[in-house]
Parts: C-alpha cells; structure tokens; sequence
C-alpha cells in the first residue's frame, strides 16, 4: 500500500517526498556505486516523488552507460535519491530508504530486500555475497 514520507540530505537542503510501498520490495546492490555509498532504495514512479526544496544544491552524477542520474546534495554529500532512466520498470525513482525523516525502525526492519548483482551486470540474480551490503 501506498504511503507518502518524507525525506532530505543529512544537512536539510535538499527536502521531497516519496509515495512508497515498503511491503514491496527494496533493493541492495554490489555495483561500484551503491556498494560504496551504502545506497538502499525504494522505488517511485515518476508521479510519486516530489522534490520540495533543494533543486539548486543538487549536483548529477553519471557514470558508466550514463542513463542512471546520481543526485547528491552538494552541501552535505548525501546521496537522497536517484533517477533510473532505463530500468525494466521503466521511468522511476531510487529513493534512499536512510534519507527518509518519518520511516519508522519496524518498517525499515520489515522492508523486504531484493540483492542485485549490479557489479556483473547481472540484475536478475543475486550476488553470491550479499550480507555486507
């Protein structure tokens, strides 16, 4: 079921709001990108995020094949959302699970997680390791 939270960047520059279902799955990746920045993501639709504040201390990140948009605050660094171009949902947004200000510790514990194998561009299976991540 739907449910609008609310998040922001660490230092409260960057502030939006999300229309997630956290009984649906996550996502925890190998890739170079997530692996290093912890990043743990919930998806959106397009019509489901709203960015309230912060467009102009945001800066995008590309890497790689250049479709997935990286935003990062570029006061505090934290990584609060991403924008996936060309995924097999289609549009969507990666909204960071640790950025969200009104999740509550049962329904992040509760959330269920999908592993990916991003680093092998394996995006079906999970990564024969995964617990560090």
């Amino acid at each position: 079921m739907l449910k609008t939270y609310h998040g922001s960047c660490h230092c409260g520059a960057v502030r939006f709001e999300a229309d997630l279902d956290l009984t649906q799955s996550t996502y925890r990746c190998n890739c170079s990108i997530c692996r290093r920045t912890r990043f743990w993501p919930a998806i959106a639709k397009p019509e489901g995020f709203r960015l309230l504040a912060g467009e102009a201390a945001l800066t995008k990140y590309l890497f790689n094949t250049r479709k997935n948009e990286h935003y990062f605050c570029q006061h505090c660094g934290v990584r609060a959302f991403g924008l996936g171009t060309e995924t097999p949902v289609g549009l969507m947004y990666g909204v960071n699970l640790g950025c969200l200000d009104d999740v509550t510790d049962e329904e992040l514990a509760n959330a269920p997680v999908t592993w990916v194998d991003g680093r092998n561009d394996n995006w079906g299976q999970a990564p024969a390791f995964f617990r560090h991540l």
